[in-house]
């Protein structure tokens, strides 16, 4: 069940808090503060030990964290404890891109199939080990693989079709980079990731931040 108490921001954050701790920890620190990680995120110290109260107490006023205890407890409520099985649903070159990223499995996402409906793509191997499935073996091979969550690179067209799909062969979460929003049962977590909007809020801010760069048309 998810905790509706959660704000979903929060949970954005704690992952840049973790990856925050764990640049600290390589550069031989042990201890930080709210302070030090606000001043290293540029964010509000208020607002990280916000975010830490919804999960308990961490470290001690006038101490601070221990590095290493609160990188594990993170790593805990965001499920960064064990590895998880993921699928590459779309082998077009973002599908691929990710497929080759070393960055994932450093953080516990391990690909272990991709999927396509191109059969010049079917039976390749788009980085080392992994191999282009069929989309017509997706749910035999996501059960076969044990497959908990795609991430689904598909033109927009067709991505609902496609979740619909995922969602027979029993995953449990869909990072959706289709520009689209899909309708799916509450018991599939749904992360829609879309650049242009990330974009449009960067454009914004370089705007607003330079009022005379560009004078909005009447």
């Amino acid at each position: 069940m998810k905790n509706p108490k959660i704000p979903k921001p929060t949970i954005k954050r704690l992952a840049m808090y973790y990856r925050c701790l764990e640049n600290k920890k390589s550069a031989g620190m042990q201890k930080t503060s709210s302070k030090d990680l606000a001043d290293s995120l540029h964010i509000k110290a208020s607002q990280i030990r916000k975010d830490l109260s919804y999960f308990g107490e961490f470290g001690k006023r006038g101490v601070g964290y221990d590095i290493d205890k609160l990188m594990n407890s993170i790593k805990t409520i965001l499920g960064l404890n064990k590895k998880w099985n993921v699928a590459i649903v779309g082998v077009g070159n973002l599908g691929s891109a990710i497929a080759n990223y070393t960055g994932l499995e450093k953080s516990g996402f391990y690909i272990k199939a991709a999927f396509d409906k191109n059969k010049n793509k079917v039976g390749t191997q788009i980085s080392a080990g992994i191999l282009v499935y069929d989309m017509r073996d997706l749910k035999k091979v996501c059960k076969e693989k044990n497959i908990e969550i795609a991430i689904l690179t598909v033109p927009s067209e067709v991505a609902q079709k496609v979740a619909n799909q995922l969602v027979e062969t029993g995953i449990k979460g869909i990072l959706n980079f289709a520009p689209i929003s899909l309708t799916l049962p509450e018991s599939i977590s749904v992360e829609n990731v879309d650049f242009t909007i990330s974009l449009k809020s960067l454009t914004y801010d370089i705007i607003s931040s330079n009022k005379n760069l560009y004078e909005i048309e009447e």
